[in-house]
């Protein structure tokens, strides 16, 4: 069986990503695909969890997603800015990992502006990445990306202009390991039970595709495919 080409998954803050698109991620790497996460700030402004305990929650919770993880330091927790020197960094990262896939946090302007400021900088390093001129990366190869996907970290932060792809994550080992990963950020779930939360909106995406439980990803390009053949599952025809 042929090898799947890396994903790489991009968070502003230690729990984005596992609140996120966890499933996913548990999904693909039961699957057998190699999953990178970078997670851009510490959480040094969170209200509850020190850096040194949300470093340790997140790589606990890539451990048992079967992802592995590093920390890219940029401008901290709650200080993100939209840079060029940023977004050559992360094109830089990209060009080292190599990815077929790429997710990062939703454009919409909505609850923690880390979020949608690092999902314009993953969106403009994608495409860098694959300029073979460009100076500051010369000693690396270009590398193009497959797909761009977005995931949304609340309701408010999905686009309304995309229509999504729905992941079904209802495999029980999947939601599991999900559940567990979500757990893993105990600094987090001291005021609001996040699990519950996402939990909750998979539910509510499931139940528009006929699956127990399911995940939405926002294209950033129209997806191309060589044949009808992927296409025999629709949302409203279960």
């Amino acid at each position: 069986m042929p090898e799947h080409p890396p994903l790489l998954a991009f968070g502003a803050h230690p729990d984005d990503i596992e609140f996120g698109v966890g499933g996913v991620l548990a999904l693909e790497t039961a699957a057998g695909r190699k999953v990178h996460l970078v997670v851009c700030s510490r959480g040094e402004a969170g209200t509850h969890g020190t850096p040194a305990e949300r470093t340790a929650e997140a790589e606990r919770a890539a451990a048992l997603l079967g992802a592995t993880i590093e920390f890219l330091e940029l401008d901290g927790d709650a200080h993100l800015e939209i840079r060029t020197a940023h977004v050559i960094a992360l094109a830089s990262l990209i060009r080292r990992h190599r990815p077929a896939l790429i997710l990062a946090p939703s454009l919409v302007e909505n609850q923690h502006p880390d979020h949608s400021r690092l999902g314009r900088m993953v969106r403009d390093a994608t495409r860098l990445a694959r300029y073979g001129g460009l100076s500051e990366l010369k000693d690396q190869p270009a590398h193009a990306c497959a797909q761009l996907l977005y995931y949304a970290l609340s309701t408010d932060a999905e686009p309304r202009d995309l229509a999504p792809v729905l992941i079904d994550v209802s495999a029980p080992a999947v939601l599991s390991a999900w559940t567990a990963a979500m757990h893993a950020h105990a600094s987090q779930l001291r005021t609001r039970d996040y699990p519950a939360l996402q939990l909750a909106r998979a539910r509510v995406n499931g139940a528009r595709c006929g699956s127990a439980a399911a995940i939405a990803l926002y294209p950033n390009d129209p997806l191309v495919f060589a044949s009808l053949a992927p296409l025999e599952r629709a949302a409203r025809h279960f």
